[in-house]
């Protein structure tokens, strides 16, 4: 035997003879010694992933710029033995890794759970008996038999038997069964529809015309918006507390403070300023969402894509079984000699049998008026559809013991069959060319007066995927949520512009693998162009839907797309947002980021409503982060700088940390408006606004200093358990403030679980300030109730300045929207061309 298995190409040229002698096979299968060393030698027949150990994913969430910080900080402070703040640092850093690692590890086992139920099981001869095995068991050699309704487990070369119809679908995308017979190779992963054959396993496992698809998948892949976003804000947060620390601790340095206190309260302080639970609190407001979105039949495989559906502005929807039924079903028949539809209906049907399990035969049975009209009548003989003859036949008794013979086929086959004159075949030809122009497929039947009379031209039976019936609402949908649905199928122009058409997506379908082959000399943004401008795409090849995907991404869109077979699995892995549609093949859910367990893609647009939803709740928590950021450190740093003491103790800042950061996480929770298009990360209105709002709550930190100094006259510690309260306070109604666009006090409310967090904590934080339980300096009950006026106040100013800032970008959105506007229109109705364009 070949130290290789027998590819493809090889087994389909090589004689059935010689290649069963190459692969060391016999008639009486492998003996199971045989097959366990094969086994060993060539691994299993399964296509296997990478995996990571959860200890490395785990140690993966300690790794990057934010848990540097904190791990530097940590170690500082083990140096200068300040064990207390050790603890409180270390505790937060595994906390963050702990919850991110946590979801993504839940999301894993719901994928894993899934492909549980695909195991798939085998016919195999092994030492002259037939036996039920598991698939992943074969090895090249073996002998297995193939049935109506088994998915093919191996690529394998046909060796026995008269015919077998495999639907090959999710390799090609193309919507029919193809007919297979002695010496042909059928491919691992598609179905066998009608027939019985026994074939020899050629290749398995990766080396599988499937698994040589899923190959692509492994080159596929991107970082997400959200893990570039969290990057940039840490990065911002990062800079910004550092070159304060360093001015502080160089001015305090040159007065002579303490070394040692001085580099420990940096350090804190620096921990206290950057987004320690931002990695948190943003996965877990991911991860609740995701909860939520698999109540609605979809489950998220990795958490940032909640994140990227929420910006997905272009989705690639594969057509069959997607868009469409995947069930073939009768257009309006076009009858000849038939007196009527149901006549024409009726005798094709008698030449089906619904036992084959065959989509055709289906079709014809069920568009019976009355199935029951079967039973009038006995099929005394049936031949069945082959690839030479190209129709089927069967001799028909009816109740009165009248014989005939009816049959079904190819519309030329029968035409020839039935000897039509010159003015009937070319009035046949043309319904058949009609109907191709359509994309739709057609059936010839004819059948004698009795069992030798003349062949009679019964009429011609269209045949078609219909769309399903949610496809066009769902369209419809996405488009006013701004979502462009581009078509993608392996089937051809016809059949894709007809759907397209009835679906609502425009008619401009390109040839894939045409427009990608002529491009491959153009230019990268040709190529991106051609590919934005087109509605869909048919006759697409897997490397043609990832170069789609990858063209589409360089015009920056963010693409989202859904598929079922292996053919969908690189372009899967490519996409922002790769969605597996129920049903969808072992290979597309593992690349996918998203698997629908409903079918069809209505459940899509209410993912997309949620995750423009989460994604909301994630872009206030940003403002509110960097809002405190600025807010905390700025003031700390320019009032120790001005005033020359601490305006906030150690502990406080690490009480602060809790009070603020933990109870935070509610935000997950909060309520949303819904935008009506796609949302992404825009920083530089992200930053305008925090910096806005920050450095309005710096003014108003300083005011309430001024109070408590010279108005107050307070001591040293009762002014730095003053300021600790008011940020305490301020802390969350900034929150409230950053969750919305407009004035915080109108709709959406917040979720009831922020505002008891809210109270809880900040009624925590006012007991501390009144009795401060041996860790602060306690202040009386009007210098708090003071605090809680002034910082109320405070917010409706903070709220009034966001406002503004939100309002300057809307108005710069509105003229650059005019703008594009007069670009690709010049001339409006008050032009001087009268409105009319060249």
């Amino acid at each position: 035997m070949d130290e290789n298995q027998i590819g493809t190409k090889a087994a389909q040229q090589t004689p059935t003879d010689e290649l069963m002698r190459q692969l060391g096979a016999t008639p009486q299968g492998l003996s199971k010694e045989e097959a366990r060393q094969r086994l060993e030698r060539f691994g299993a027949n399964e296509i296997t992933e990478k995996t990571t150990r959860p200890i490395i994913q785990f140690l993966g969430y300690l790794w990057g710029p934010i848990p540097w910080m904190i791990e530097a900080a940590a170690i500082l402070s083990f140096v200068v033995h300040h064990w207390v703040d050790l603890g409180i640092i270390v505790t937060l850093l595994l906390f963050n890794a702990g919850v991110g690692f946590w979801q993504e590890y839940q999301a894993g086992n719901a994928v894993a759970a899934l492909k549980k139920k695909l195991a798939l099981k085998s016919r195999v001869l092994r030492e002259g008996a037939w036996q039920a095995l598991n698939a992943r068991e074969l090895v090249p050699g073996d002998i297995i038999r193939l049935r109506a309704g088994d998915i093919i487990p191996a690529d394998a070369k046909l060796i026995d038997g008269d015919y077998l119809s495999v639907d090959q679908s999710a390799l090609t995308g193309e919507s029919l069964p193809a007919g297979k017979e002695k010496d042909d190779v059928v491919y691992s992963g598609s179905i066998a529809k009608q027939g019985e054959m026994i074939a020899l396993v050629t290749t398995t496992g990766a080396q599988t015309y499937f698994g040589r698809t899923a190959k692509l998948v492994e080159g596929a892949g991107k970082a997400s918006h959200f893990q570039k976003a969290v990057l940039q804000i840490g990065d911002t947060l990062i800079y910004l507390s550092l070159g304060l620390v360093a001015v502080l601790v160089i001015v305090q340095l040159f007065r002579g403070s303490s070394f040692a206190e001085l580099l420990q309260f940096a350090l804190i302080l620096t921990v206290a300023s950057i987004p320690v639970a931002m990695p948190a609190v943003l996965s877990v407001t991911m991860a609740v969402g995701a909860v939520i979105l698999s109540k609605m039949k979809a489950i998220v495989s990795r958490l940032e894509s909640v994140e990227e559906m929420a910006g997905m502005d272009i989705l690639c929807s594969d057509k069959t079984g997607t868009l469409t039924q995947n069930r073939l079903t009768l257009g309006e028949p076009q009858t000849f000699d038939a007196g009527d539809a149901g006549e024409l209906i009726l005798t094709a049907a008698l030449a089906s049998k619904a036992e084959n399990n065959d989509s055709i035969d289906s079709a014809v049975i069920d568009a019976l008026d009355d199935p029951g009209i079967l039973d009038g009548f006995k099929s005394i003989a049936f031949m069945p559809f082959d690839p030479v003859g190209k129709r089927t036949e069967a001799t028909v008794g009816d109740k009165n013991g009248h014989r005939f013979k009816v049959t079904k086929g190819a519309p030329q086959v029968i035409m020839d069959l039935a000897g039509l004159d010159q003015q009937t075949r070319k009035k046949a030809d043309a319904v058949v060319d009609d109907l191709a122009q359509k994309g739709q497929r057609t059936l010839g039947v004819a059948r004698t007066q009795g069992e030798d009379g003349r062949w009679q031209f019964m009429g011609i039976l269209p045949l078609f995927d219909p769309p399903r019936e949610d496809s066009a609402e769902t369209i419809a949908k996405a488009q006013a949520h701004g979502i462009q649905v581009k078509m993608v199928t392996g089937d051809n122009l016809a059949i894709a512009r007809e759907i397209a058409g009835k679906l609502g997506l425009g008619r401009n379908i390109q040839n894939a693998d045409r427009l990608l082959s002529e491009d491959r000399s153009s230019n990268d943004e040709d190529l991106a162009a051609r590919t934005e401008s087109a509605d869909g795409f048919a006759q697409v090849f897997p490397e043609n839907k990832f170069r789609i995907v990858k063209a589409l991404q360089e015009k920056g869109h963010i693409v989202g797309m859904t598929g079922d077979g292996v053919n969908d699995a690189p372009a899967l892995k490519q996409a922002d947002v790769g969605i597996a549609v129920s049903g969808a093949t072992d290979a597309a859910r593992a690349a996918a980021d998203l698997v629908l367990t409903a079918p069809g893609l209505s459940v899509l647009v209410n993912a997309v409503e949620e995750a423009r939803r989460i994604f909301e709740r994630m872009n206030s928590y940003a403002v509110y982060r960097i809002t405190e950021t600025i807010r905390i450190m700025i003031f700390v740093v320019l009032a120790m700088i001005v005033f020359n003491f601490y305006p906030i103790t150690a502990i406080m800042i690490i009480l602060l940390a809790f009070l603020n950061d933990v109870p935070i996480m509610t935000i997950a929770y909060d309520h949303t408006g819904l935008e009506p298009g796609p949302v992404r990360w825009d920083m530089h209105r992200i930053i305008a606004v925090s910096t806005v709002m920050g450095l309005t709550g710096v003014a108003g930190s300083f005011l309430m200093l001024y109070i408590a100094l010279d108005l107050l006259h307070l001591s040293i510690p009762q002014v730095q358990t003053y300021i600790f309260l008011k940020m305490a306070v301020s802390g969350h109604l900034t929150l409230f403030v950053a969750r919305s666009k407009g004035f915080f006090l109108k709709k959406p409310y917040p979720a009831p679980v922020m505002i008891w967090s809210a109270l809880a904590t900040k009624v925590i934080g006012t007991l501390l300030a009144a009795y401060g339980f041996g860790l602060i300096t306690p202040i009386h009950w009007r210098e708090i109730a003071l605090i809680w006026g002034y910082s109320i106040i405070w917010a409706f100013l903070t709220d009034w300045t966001k406002t503004l800032v939100y309002q300057r970008f809307n108005l710069r959105g509105q003229r650059h929207e005019q703008f594009l506007e007069t670009i690709h229109h010049p001339l409006t109705p008050h032009s001087t061309h009268g409105g009319v364009h060249p």
